[in-house]
Order: structure tokens, then C-alpha cells, then sequence
């Protein structure tokens, strides 16, 4: 009866029901996000695949803050030295900090159509984009328009601004597709053909001043149609030459107005999760977008495979419940992420649980297992032994759905934390003081040996444990940089020759430089890492049990009914033993057969060793 009731509502819709998978339950992740491995980009550091769109003044231009591009910008080299000021940024008389954001790199969504298949190659097999929807900034979180893709990321910014203009943007009947939208869903169609799933991120907790709704209630005031979509304290009274306009802009930033939330019967604080929602008429709005990319002219075959959620714990639960019912109405088999962080920065992270209970998300960007992976992998202060770890993993495990733990994206990097090379070469607390900002000693060059080494420990761990691997974009490539902006690069490409880097810009003294190139045998060993979790299923779908953590020594099984593999760390400065169960072995990095009892680790080495069976 309830499939005949959804049959009705997908009709009723226009929209496609013809699936190509095994629907999923509804309160189950989709199996594919169990066996995917993600690849996070930032479009506009990725690649410029097309420089007659790159961005204009009047596409980065905030007039509603007044804040405007200096005079003579234009979109800085994509190979320039990441330190150096372009000269129009240079004639503000601005630090560095104060101009960063300013930057444009004219990355574009021909850019990954033409990265396409080197992302095949490399053996990723699910891409998660951070915002695309149209908005002026370079992370997009600050939405001119929700339902269009960025005017700058398709071939005719100028003609699909005149779209946009043509449309009633509250009115999903009205709504056009532009020439950023098109190529889109070529990306959509592109990435399907390769075998590979896509989600794209968006922030329903607030918009830009950018925004359609924003801008009628800064004309109109208290007589705007959309007064209640956002948290406005008071509007301004005309007959005072003061402006008493203000409002809630989303962690104090001004240029990021929160829509409102409504029906709130439990505690809102930060961090925690609340009973509540948001206003009906921002919601409606909302929802028929995410329909937009779930099912374009309603075939949910060519649309987005889920959605990623930024800053999810700022909405209530009551929206994000209805969320999962509309997206899952739509595409069955969708994949909902949530941004799931801290709770009390910098030592407590949230708990995931009350997001992953079925009726709200499949997953969390797990950083909760990076960060006591990092402790112990890392050369840092703040290091654990293997016990501790293992404790903190079981921890995280153990509290969710046996389901949703081998869902959740195992998140290790991102465009909020510093890239993984300089993230292991310093020894900060997680995400404390990670920038020179911060801390004026943070090492901003290019990692020693030691920490390559170290980090491949880690990413050994990251492709044998529970949970789908994630890679954030140029990760792969050996790229370094403390936390935002500075981990936002470009993406460094073979086919690019890079300016040497300042690699101490913020410490005094004479400044020295590193040497910025594609490093292959980086990006040869996240290959060889990803061959070796798909040719193995047990390492995505097994169980786990540790059978070592002793100090700087670890060894955990991946098992099921016919395999098993044994993952054996040293993250010890000396050579250790460890014992062997009888049987016969081989490491799947190297080649190599072992049998016995006992085995030998060079420092900062790791096995993954298959246990071989005699049929």
C-alpha cells in the first residue's frame, strides 16, 4: 500500500521511477556510499577549463555590504607564487590576509568534465563538489541564487545573468535552465557514464546579500513579501537618518543573513542538535530546488546522487527530517551527508548519533576518526599510543547503526582544515592555531621525509579501515598548506610550471622557497591504496577486530566468511617483531610472501597482508 501511495506522488510529480538499482530502504544509507571513494572539489581551484568565463568585477562585486573588487582586478594566475600579491592588490596598500579573499582563479565546470578521466584513472568512484550555485564568493556558501549554477562555471556568464533576471525566482514554474545549468548536467551525465555518483553541497542556513529575497527586503523593508524568511532584529525607520536595520548573520558574518527557524521546542546551542525548522516559505523554496538537481524535467536518472549539508547542526531536526522524506520521495536511492563538527571547538566534537538514527542522514563528514588517527600516525604533541586509538575508533563505531558506520565518509581533509602534509608536519592540537595567522612559527612549507612517510602510514589506515575514504582535491598530488584559506590552492598540474613557493612567508628572516610540482610518487601510492580496497571487498565490507595495540605498534584484521586480511602498523623510530597466526600471506603493497611465525617491521612501515587459503 505505502509503495502504491509513493508510486502516486512520483506520477503526480512527473517524475521518473524507473531505477537502475535496488531501491534503498528508507532508513538504510544507499550501498553504493559504502563502497565509494570520494573525491572532494573545490570547483574554482580545480581546473580552468575555460577562460572566457572567468569572472568580472560585477560577478564577485557585494554592493549590498559595499564591498567591491580594488580597482584593476582581474583573476590571478593559476601558477603564480601563492604568497605574492597580484599588483592591484599590492596599490591597496592591504596585508596579504586582507586581500586573499578578493582572489579568483577562474576555476569552471569544464574543468572537471576535462579532469574527468585522470579522477577515473586514480580509481575514484564518487565525486562530492562543494557549492556551485551561483553566488559572488570563491566558496559559494554565500547564495546569489540556490536553484542556478554559478553564472562564472558555464560558458556565458553575461547571458545566463539575463536568464536569471527573466524568471520569478519564487516560482519553480518560471524557472529557466541557463548555460551553466546545461553543462551541469553534462557533468551529471559524464560522471554516470564513468560508473561514478556525484553530490554537491549547499548550506540551507543562510544565503548571500546577494540573494533574491534579501535584496527585495533591503528595497522594501517591513513591507517585503520575504520579511520572515530571514532572523531580522529591527528594520530601518524612515524617518530617522540612522539605518536600524539589523539582523543575524550566520556565526557573526554579515554577509551571510540566517533564514529563519521556527517551532523551536527544545534548547538551541551550538553544537548540539534541536527540535525545530525554518520558515514555511523559505522551506518551499528549499525543497523545490533540491527536486531541481534530484530529478531534472523530473527524470531522477540524470540528476545528483544525494546532498552534502553544510553546518547542519545550526537547523533543526524537524527540517532535516522532512529533508530525508522529500529527497528520498524522489530518488531512493540519494545519499545525505551532514556537516556534523564541533561542539565545543577545539576539544569536543559533536556527537554523530542523533544524525544517524535513519531518519535524517546516512552519514557525517567523520572527522571524529581522523582526529585520533592523527595523534597517533603524526609526529605531534599531542600524541596516543595504539590503545588509545584504538579506544577512540571503537568509540565512534560502536554508537551507530552497524549500517551507517561503513556509509559514513571518512573525512581526513578539507577546504575548513589544513591539508594533510602540513596538518602532519606540525605538532598543533587539531585544528588549533593552524595557520601563520594564528601561530607565526606554523611551518607553511613543504613537508621533510618524515612526515611523507608518516602521513602514508595514515593513508594506509584510511583505505583498510571501516568507512568510505576521502579524498580532498590535490591531496593526491602532494599539495601542503595550513588551514583555510591557505589549504583553497590551486590545484598544482602536471601541464603547469609553478612559481617557487614562499615556504616561511610568515616568520622573519631570509625568506626561503620550495620547489611546487605534481608529485607522482604521491599520487602513485593513493592508486596503489584504492587498487587495493576495490580488488579487496573485505576491506569495505568486512568486520574489523584489533589483535595488537601496544604503544607505537598496531595490527587490526579485516575479515568475512572466505578472506581475511591483516593490516600490521610500526609507527616506531626502531625496527619491532610481530607475531604471525599460522598460515600463509602476502603483502598486497609490495608483493611479498610471508609464512611463519613471526614477522619483522622496519620503522614507519606497514603490511597489508591477504591471508591466502588453499582451495
Amino acid at each position: 500500500m505505502k509503495k502504491n501511495i509513493l508510486l502516486l506522488f512520483l506520477a503526480l510529480y512527473g517524475l521518473n521511477t524507473t531505477a537502475k538499482t535496488r531501491e534503498t530502504s528508507f532508513n538504510e544509507p544507499p550501498r553504493w556510499a559504502k563502497n565509494a571513494i570520494w573525491y572532494q572539489i573545490f570547483v574554482e581551484r580545480f581546473y580552468n577549463g575555460d577562460s572566457t568565463n572567468d569572472p568580472k568585477p560585477e560577478n564577485v562585486n557585494i554592493p549590498a555590504l559595499n564591498k567591491l573588487v580594488p580597482t584593476g582586478w582581474r583573476i590571478t594566475p593559476w601558477a603564480q607564487n601563492w604568497y605574492k600579491q597580484e599588483d592591484w592588490a599590492t596599490k591597496t596598500g592591504k596585508s596579504f590576509d586582507e586581500m586573499i579573499q578578493y582572489r579568483k582563479y577562474g576555476g569552471d565546470l569544464q574543468g572537471v568534465l576535462n579532469k574527468l578521466d585522470y579522477l577515473k584513472d586514480l580509481g575514484i568512484t564518487a565525486l562530492f563538489l562543494n557549492p556551485v550555485n551561483d553566488a559572488p564568493s570563491q566558496h559559494k556558501y554565500d547564495a546569489r541564487n540556490y536553484h542556478h549554477i554559478d553564472v562564472n562555471f558555464g560558458p556565458d556568464p553575461r547571458g545566463d545573468t539575463e536568464i536569471i533576471a527573466s524568471e520569478n525566482p519564487v516560482d519553480p514554474t518560471t524557472w529557466k535552465w541557463t548555460s551553466a545549468d546545461r553543462l551541469f548536467l553534462k557533468l551529471i551525465e559524464e560522471v554516470h557514464k564513468r560508473g561514478m555518483k556525484i553530490i554537491i553541497d549547499y548550506s540551507w542556513n543562510h544565503t548571500g546579500t546577494m540573494f533574491w529575497a534579501w535584496q527585495d527586503i533591503l528595497k522594501n523593508q517591513e513591507k517585503s513579501v520575504y520579511k520572515d524568511w530571514y532572523e531580522i532584529k529591527t528594520f530601518d525607520n524612515p524617518v530617522t537618518p540612522e539605518n536600524e536595520f539589523s539582523y543575524v548573520g550566520w556565526a557573526g558574518v554579515d554577509n551571510l543573513p540566517e533564514l529563519k527557524k521556527v517551532n523551536i521546542t527544545t534548547k538551541r546551542e551550538s553544537g548540539y542538535p534541536y527540535e525545530g525548522d525554518i520558515n514555511e516559505g523559505a522551506k518551499k523554496h528549499l525543497f523545490a530546488v533540491a527536486k531541481r538537481w534530484l530529478a531534472p524535467a523530473g527524470d531522477n536518472s540524470k540528476g545528483v546522487d544525494g546532498y552534502r549539508l553544510d553546518v547542519a547542526d545550526q537547523i533543526g531536526l524537524g527540517f532535516w527530517r522532512d529533508f530525508r522524506k522529500l529527497v528520498r520521495s524522489v530518488q531512493p536511492n540519494a545519499y545525505l551527508i551532514g556537516e556534523i563538527w564541533w561542539e565545543s571547538w577545539p576539544n569536543r566534537l559533536m556527537n554523530p548519533v542523533p544524525y544517524t538514527k535513519g531518519d535524517i542522514f546516512d552519514a557525517v563528514m567523520f572527522y571524529q576518526v581522523y582526529r585520533p588517527a592523527r595523534y597517533f600516525f603524526a609526529k605531534i604533541d599531542f600524541s596516543i599510543t595504539a590503545g588509545q586509538m584504538k579506544d577512540s575508533l571503537e568509540l565512534q563505531w560502536n554508537r551507530l547503526p552497524v549500517s551507517n558506520r561503513y556509509a559514513m565518509m571518512n573525512v581526513s581533509s578539507s577546504h575548513d582544515t589544513p591539508r594533510l602534509l602540513s596538518d602532519f608536519f606540525n605538532p598543533n592540537k587539531y585544528k588549533f592555531k593552524a595557520t601563520p595567522n594564528d601561530d607565526p612559527f606554523y611551518k607553511t612549507g613543504k613537508p621533510d621525509e618524515e612526515t611523507y612517510q608518516r602521513l602514508h602510514l595514515y593513508l594506509v589506515h584510511l583505505f583498510t579501515t571501516i568507512g568510505a575514504p576521502q579524498i580532498w582535491n590535490g591531496e593526491e598530488m602532494g599539495m601542503w598548506g595550513a588551514d583555510d584559506p591557505h589549504c583553497r590552492k590551486p590545484l598544482m598540474w602536471k601541464e603547469f610550471k609553478f612559481e617557487p613557493e614562499t615556504s616561511n612567508f610568515y616568520q622573519t628572516g631570509e625568506k626561503k622557497y620550495d620547489k611546487v610540482e605534481f608529485n607522482q610518487q604521491q599520487f602513485d601510492w593513493y592508486k596503489k591504496l584504492i587498487k587495493i580496497r576495490k580488488e579487496n571487498k573485505v576491506l569495505t565490507f568486512g568486520e574489523i577486530k584489533f589483535l595488537l595495540s601496544d604503544g607505537k605498534k598496531m595490527v587490526y584484521k579485516r575479515f568475512d566468511a572466505h578472506n581475511e586480511i591483516l593490516v600490521m602498523f610500526n609507527v616506531d623510530a626502531l625496527e619491532q617483531t610481530y607475531n604471525l597466526p599460522e598460515g600463509d600471506f602476502e603483502d598486497l603493497l609490495s608483493g611479498n610472501k610471508y609464512a611463519g611465525t613471526s614477522i619483522q617491521l622496519k620503522p614507519l612501515s606497514a603490511l597489508i597482508l591477504r591471508k591466502i587459503f588453499k582451495r
